[in-house]
């Protein structure tokens, strides 16, 4: 049996959850997130829980069954709690600021970077070098957070860029370094 996708997901008190056939609509403080599910997957919800159970033992259902239960898991988090991504800029004249909605980032290029959120994301500028991106589901943030990281990787050589928050960069020997040995 999957390890992961046998145990229940518990529903917090001011969390609904609705299930049609494989749509799954969970309500919470934060806001409301509906998914359509794997049709093979049997979703029950109980007496604050929600249990992921598959039809068979097949490889396809073995895989699907803990990452259903995940993705419920999420959603539930996410309406409850919210999740949260931070980035940093790293570099001189590298700065990122807010107009309206639209993020504007000059990573050393010789044009501005506009970036629009998509819905659902919030995306604040806690100062000119560090970026806080929030909102109710995991994917829309970890792929807006992958989105904007992209514009600039850090390169290796100076560590400049934009990165994740703690996110550590392994600095390679530069040109000088390599060409000293006799």
């Amino acid at each position: 049996m999957s390890r992961v996708g046998k145990y229940p997901v518990p529903i917090p008190a001011d969390v609904t959850t609705e299930v049609s056939g494989n749509v799954i609509k969970i309500k919470g403080p934060k806001g409301e997130l509906t998914r359509a599910l794997h049709p093979d997957m049997i979703i029950e919800v109980g007496e604050g829980t929600v249990t992921v159970k598959r039809p068979s033992d097949s490889k396809l259902h073995r895989s699907l069954h803990g990452l259903t239960r995940t993705l419920v898991a999420n959603m539930v988090h996410g309406v409850s709690q919210g999740y949260e991504k931070k980035l940093e800029i790293e570099g001189v004249e590298y700065r990122a600021e807010l107009k309206g909605k639209t993020l504007v980032l000059s990573l050393g290029f010789a044009h501005l970077i506009r970036y629009e959120p998509r819905e659902g994301v919030t995306i604040t500028v806690v100062d000119p070098k560090k970026i806080t991106i929030t909102g109710i589901d995991k994917e829309k943030i970890g792929q807006t957070a992958a989105e904007i990281r992209k514009f600039r990787p850090p390169e290796p050589y100076k560590g400049k860029g934009v990165r994740y928050a703690g996110e550590v960069v392994k600095h390679k020997a530069g040109k000088a370094a390599v060409g000293t040995g006799t």
